[in-house]
């Protein structure tokens, strides 16, 4: 309405590549690059666990919270930051999400005592939830469909996939050398250096809704709704399934969820436009990713457990051991826009779902005396691979006929798959490793040999729910990026400014 238009605006209607020039390809490493920093941080902190209880002098039951913490509010304020990083503004948003996850970095990295550090992770994993939609959401309305939007996708499909292992060999690095605080401190002059980048590469969009009309019910009963359900599986192996505990949790969670859909369907601005679930597949999309993430966030859990308790490896060798990992995503990342452009979405998701189930079941095979080469590598090379495809595939898909105005929300709702995915996966399996260890224990089998039979146990159920994911993503549509502008004017709400 006569205000100038946005680069983004610019680069969407401009008949050259923005990819091609200097500045898009500085705008899509700066974008990747916050990606990664959220991506890394729930894993990174694995290795360095033992270090951490050691000098902070956590309690076994307490240190569960450095990574769940993160989990914890990366969960359950992901929906929030997405919409409102549609609503004020999605640099805005972003940058305050940064400054946000670099003060805690800091507390963390400085923490005299287990609370500093585990606050510090709850904030660090909320600052993080404001980061990552917005920028999902910066890069889909930045590229253009297409050409563009297929490869930037597809290097931040590669970042996303290799992300786990790269935080397990990073974390590893930091621990062996300059110690374990540098796996939080490393996070301050990278935020720094986006900071800057923001300001220098993405133009500030406007707000499009005004804080007094914003859905603070909504926001409250979501909030609350993620945060029980994140808090009640990560809580759920220690408790017990059966416990009241965890009923009364996940019926606290169901219950404010309905009371959720209700208060959207009667809000005249709501936090979570339900006709975005009319986008043709993005529901099934979503639901694929979250039974995907359920395993694939286990298989580094489980194999990185083996390789320290069983095979005696330290944290930098257990991080070098994924390496070949990383390159093999990087690779597959690097082909699957290509390969999008003659097949589509829906056969690569479910082919690349059944190559990583079948590299995690190669995997399930773990013996006491594994050996690295004939043990672990195979399964890994086989698992890079499908994963590479599988995270830019899905990232496309779920983005794919969604309005510019809601790119934000498609954003929260993908990653909230994938945060729900991963705590659901270590809630679940770790009950199956642990009853497998106790069964074995109980006929007098020796711990190394009960572990071992847990995690491979384990690692075999994850292969599984690979398997169902493919199942689920059989129902998701099939795109190459390209919008239905009937589908787009049919999602579109009209969002209220006054």
């Amino acid at each position: 309405m006569g205000r100038d238009k946005s680069d983004s605006e610019v680069f969407m209607t401009d008949t050259t590549s923005f990819l091609a020039t200097r500045r898009g390809k500085l705008t899509l490493t700066l974008l990747c690059s916050i990606a990664f920093l959220d991506f890394i941080d729930a894993s990174i902190v694995n290795v360095a666990l033992p270090a951490v209880r050691q000098d902070l002098d956590f309690s076994v039951q307490d240190l569960q919270w450095v990574p769940s913490g993160y989990l914890l509010t990366y969960g359950g304020f992901m929906l929030l930051g997405g919409r409102l990083a549609d609503l004020l503004g999605r640099r805005r948003v972003v940058l305050v999400g940064t400054v946000l996850f670099s003060l805690s970095s800091l507390v963390g990295g400085l923490a005299v005592n287990s609370g500093m550090l585990v606050g510090a992770r709850l904030a660090q994993g909320a600052g993080a939830a404001l980061m990552l939609p917005g920028t999902l959401s910066i890069l889909t309305t930045m590229f253009k469909e297409g050409g563009d939007r297929a490869k930037a996708l597809g290097v931040w499909g590669g970042v996303a996939g290799g992300a786990n292992a790269a935080g397990v060999l990073l974390g590893g690095l930091l621990t062996d050398g300059p110690g374990w605080r540098w796996v939080m401190l490393v996070n301050v002059p990278v935020s720094v250096l986006v900071i800057i980048g923001l300001f220098l590469l993405v133009e500030g969009d406007r707000r499009s809704a005004r804080l007094k009309s914003f859905d603070l019910g909504g926001t409250a009963l979501v909030t609350g709704g993620m945060l029980l359900l994140v808090f009640t599986l990560v809580k759920a192996p220690e408790a017990g399934w059966d416990s009241a505990r965890t009923l009364g949790g996940l019926a606290g969670t169901a219950a404010l969820l309905a009371a959720f859909a209700v208060n959207e369907q009667r809000h005249r601005s709501p936090l979570l436009p339900l006709s975005i679930f009319r986008v043709r597949g993005l529901a099934v999309t979503d639901a694929a990713y979250l039974v995907a993430v359920a395993g694939l966030a286990s298989m580094f859990f489980f194999l990185s457990l083996y390789m320290v308790n069983i095979l005696g490896y330290s944290p930098l060798k257990t991080g070098s051991a994924y390496l070949p990992l990383c390159v093999g995503v990087g690779i597959a990342a690097g082909i699957t826009p290509q390969l999008l452009a003659r097949t589509g979405t829906r056969p690569l998701i479910v082919g690349s779902l059944l190559v990583t189930g079948a590299g995690i079941f190669w995997l399930s095979s773990i013996p006491v005396d594994g050996a690295y080469l004939t043990d672990l590598l195979p399964g890994l090379l086989v698992t890079s691979l499908g994963l590479g495809v599988v995270f830019v595939a899905i990232t496309t898909a779920a983005n794919a006929n969604v309005p510019a105005d809601k790119a934000g929300l498609a954003a929260a709702l993908l990653n909230s798959s994938q945060q729900i995915g991963g705590a659901l996966g270590l809630a679940i399996f770790s009950a199956v490793a642990t009853s497998r260890t106790d069964d074995l224990l109980a006929e007098e089998r020796s711990v190394p040999e009960a572990l071992t039979s847990g995690f491979a146990r384990a690692l075999l159920v994850c292969s599984v729910f690979l398997a169902v994911a493919a199942v689920v993503a059989l129902r998701a549509a099939n795109t190459r990026g390209e919008a239905s502008d009937a589908e787009t004017v049919q999602a579109t709400d009209p969002v209220p400014v006054k």
